[in-house]
């Protein structure tokens, strides 16, 4: 097997796992277990399903991620980053749509793992990024605003706008206590950590409330008033009914799903690897998560990806292989089996209170503000990712948020190149450049054009514009010093200027030519439409063609 399609346990237990590794990777999966396990239950319920199918997620697609992990310490599971996606999927296709989608996100994820290209998942650009996850965090804090305030509403409405439409007319109903319950949770998360580390304040809030709902016996809305009893196992796979229209109108959030949770993924290992100073392996890292994303439907679980805060604990917590992962989901597997019951007894305001923590954490404003003040383009991509996320959807804003990113880049590259006529050469009297033009003399009748940079599709307008100005000489020197690349449409632009110079009766020298241009324009044959004394290392070499030129030859 290629090292980076290599598991990080295989290369633990080639090394040789010792009781000290195991003592600490035992500690880190029971805390990073107790630290999943309400944020599992919360981001099901904020997904629109039921509370235990987050447990089967952390279960099935955290043992997974762990086992097969291109990182020695990523945890794995339900994530906040895809509730949005999840809760939009499960309103418009249900439950099985979902379960379909995540399969195929799962074989998307594995082929791209597989043809090793975790590496591209890195061009995803920041200002995309940081724009669809702050816009995740409004939808996760609208979304908790009912259960927050204990506000009498039966159904809330998907769509952002249309969800404050309805909390307008309904802030009237606000129960005192389930706000309590939701503002201790907030505190206890914020700053239970002071009190002591090894015991996460989500659970500290999460037992607490629940104890004192059942005790006082408060008015507030349970996990088990609203979706009834939680089941204590895991249940039997089922595969999902598929059908080739489900297929076709699934792909697209299938292809969000995998693009989301490699992102996602891969973000959380490289914080990993900051932490320990190690190196993860991006394609069997894209391997395992889309292993996980087809396994966890089967057991009625949704999409899941490397967390970065739970990853984080275990590592703080003292994890350091993918064992400690592994422990993780089979702590919260005892969990369901022992406890699993008594979750339909925690308050919906305790789950919207860590909801409300996690959507602060995910919106990083900090971050916001750093690009909001940075280049024009990357604003228009921040605010257009943001915008769509929040307003539209998060399938919509990924899709047009890259591709907008990518035609502004596409724009800025174009505004690199520059194409310089004679005058324009001359002008720039560049002292310490032993092949500048103005060091040489050009013949009567010669004229001189230079591109500088990339000559690419974008760039080829601009050549074609100054081509334009050129009084048909008897020879045009074009100098390719500068051009390290050559697309086809940059090569197609050259050819249309020998055929216009074959018309004009112009002799085209090529100076300066590149490796990559010069066997592009070999395998096109272009080079064998030009005499083999047009084609020039130097300037200099191309002037004294063009200088016999002009003595053999004469306009018409």
């Amino acid at each position: 097997m290629s090292s980076d399609l290599e598991p990080k346990l295989i290369s633990v237990l080639r090394e040789g796992y010792s009781w000290d590794r195991f003592s600490r990777d035992l500690t880190a999966g029971v805390i990073v277990g107790i630290v999943a396990l309400p944020l599992a239950i919360a981001f099901a319920i904020a997904s629109g399903v039921k509370p235990e199918q987050g447990l089967y997620t952390a279960i099935v697609g955290g043992f997974i991620i762990s086992a097969f992990s291109g990182s020695r310490v990523q945890i794995g599971g339900p994530t906040g980053a895809f509730i949005v996606l999840v809760a939009s999927i499960v309103h418009e296709h249900g439950y099985e749509g979902l379960a379909v989608a995540t399969i195929m996100a799962g074989v998307l994820l594995l082929i791209m793992g597989l043809a090793r290209l975790g590496s591209l998942i890195q061009f995803i650009p920041y200002p995309v990024t940081v724009g669809f996850t702050a816009g995740i965090a409004i939808i996760i804090a609208t979304g908790q605003v009912r259960d927050s305030l204990g506000l009498p509403i039966d159904s809330l409405p998907p769509h952002f706008l249309s969800a404050w439409s309805v909390y307008l007319g309904s802030f009237g109903g606000i129960n005192p206590y389930a706000l309590a319950i939701t503002l201790v949770t907030m505190l206890l998360m914020l700053y239970w950590r002071h009190v002591t580390a090894r015991i996460p304040g989500s659970l500290v809030a999460l037992i607490g409330a629940t104890v004192a709902v059942q005790l006082l016996h408060l008015p507030v809305e349970t996990i088990g008033s609203r979706f009834g009893s939680v089941a204590g196992s895991l249940p039997v796979p089922h595969i999902p009914d598929v059908s080739w229209e489900m297929l076709r109108r699934l792909s697209s959030p299938a292809l969000a799903i995998a693009l989301l949770g490699g992102i996602e993924s891969l973000l959380s290992a490289v914080v990993a690897d900051g932490m320990t100073g190690r190196r993860h392996r991006s394609n069997i890292e894209l391997v395992a998560q889309g292993l996980a994303n087809i396994a966890t439907p089967l057991f009625g679980g949704i999409p899941a990806t490397g967390a970065i805060a739970r990853t984080a604990t275990n590592i703080r917590s003292g994890g350091v292989t993918p064992v400690a992962g592994m422990i993780h989901a089979c702590v919260l597997l005892l969990i369901l089996w022992i406890a699993g019951e008594w979750a339909a007894l925690i308050p919906m305001a305790c789950l919207a209170g860590i909801l409300l923590i996690v959507a602060w954490n995910m919106s990083e404003l900090h971050l916001f503000a750093k690009i909001a003040a940075s280049t024009r383009s990357d604003v228009i991509v921040l605010l257009a990712t943001f915008s769509l996320t929040v307003l539209v959807d998060l399938t919509v804003a990924i899709q047009v948020g890259f591709v907008l990113a990518s035609l502004l880049f596409l724009r800025r590259m174009a505004n690199e190149t520059t194409i310089l006529g004679l005058k324009e050469v001359l002008d720039e009297n560049e002292p310490d450049d032993p092949d500048a033009v103005y060091r040489h003399d050009v013949p009567a009748g010669v004229e001189v054009f230079e591109i500088n940079g990339p000559f690419f599709f974008g760039a080829v307008h601009k050549f074609r514009e100054t081509m334009a100005t050129s009084s048909k000489p008897q020879a045009i020197i074009l100098r390719l010093r500068r051009v390290m690349a050559l697309d086809a449409t940059g090569l197609r632009a050259l050819e249309e200027l020998v055929f216009q110079c074959r018309i004009d009766g112009t002799e085209l020298i090529l100076s300066g030519v590149h490796s990559q241009p010069l066997a592009v324009m070999q395998r096109s044959g272009l080079l064998q439409q030009l005499p083999e004394a047009n084609v020039h290392r130097t300037f200099a070499a191309a002037l004294q063609r063009a200088g016999d030129v002009t003595q053999t030859t004469r306009k018409p």
